[in-house]
């Protein structure tokens, strides 16, 4: 790890209490992103396990919600033999991105319960027509802001 990202732990420790708060993950995610950001290199999952005291199931699991997220990527540099972690160049587009894709999917679920929902009562016919209605909304949105972000 470098020496500015081991200089940085109260940084470190921000990203794991605000970052992984603010994004729904773990404490250990968000400081696993804190290390990623300010590391001058990519990091092995040992170099991982090291900076931040954590066991091999408990980053791996890290880094794969990471990489879900779009923040993170993971290669095998030319003739290594081990994966390296680093924080994606594009990685608030990347966030972004993977924003949309889960809002999108809870839109088909909207879709879905709406097509299904003739037998139920008006209420619960509603709640599912406004469920719709702001996922169709959030969607459209969201598109927007990513194309509007990607074009800066």
């Amino acid at each position: 790890m470098s020496s500015a990202v081991g200089d940085a732990n109260p940084l470190v420790d921000d990203f794991g209490l605000y970052i992984g708060r603010a994004m729904g993950w773990p404490p250990m995610a968000g400081r696993t992103a804190g290390v990623l950001m300010l590391s001058d290199a990519p990091m092995t999952m040992a170099e991982l396990q090291s900076a931040l005291g954590a066991s091999k199931g408990s980053m791996s699991e890290t880094t794969r919600l990471l990489i879900l997220s779009g923040t993170v990527r993971r290669f095998k540099e030319p003739g290594a033999r081990q994966y390296v972690y680093e924080w994606r160049d594009d990685a608030w587009l990347g966030c972004l991105q993977h924003q949309v894709e889960q809002t999108t999917e809870l839109l088909g679920l909207a879709e879905n319960a709406r097509a299904r929902s003739d037998g139920l009562p008006e209420r619960q016919r509603a709640r599912l027509a406004e469920m719709h209605e702001y996922y169709t909304f959030m969607v459209r949105r969201l598109e927007a802001l990513l194309a509007e972000y990607a074009a800066r």
